[in-house]
């Protein structure tokens, strides 16, 4: 039996790099919703920022999510 370390190094390295960018997306899409509320006494125009900020967050964790599912089911 041969283990590849290379190749099991490159895999921990790239799934760990995705997951801390994808729990920091979804975390920049809390903090936005946040900001959004705390600015709701300010101008629209920041609200209406924030918020589109954060539905991008979660969309593109979202999509993330899904191709991770259509890697798995392919």
């Amino acid at each position: 039996m041969h283990i590849d370390w290379a190749a099991l190094g490159s895999v921990f390295g790239v799934s760990l790099a995705v997951t801390v960018g994808l729990v920091g997306l979804f975390t920049l899409g809390i903090v936005s919703l946040t900001k959004r509320e705390a600015a709701a006494s300010g101008t629209a125009g920041n609200v209406a920022m924030a918020r589109t900020g954060a539905y991008a967050c979660f969309a593109l964790c979202a999509a993330a999510v899904a191709y991770g599912i259509y890697l798995i089911v392919a």
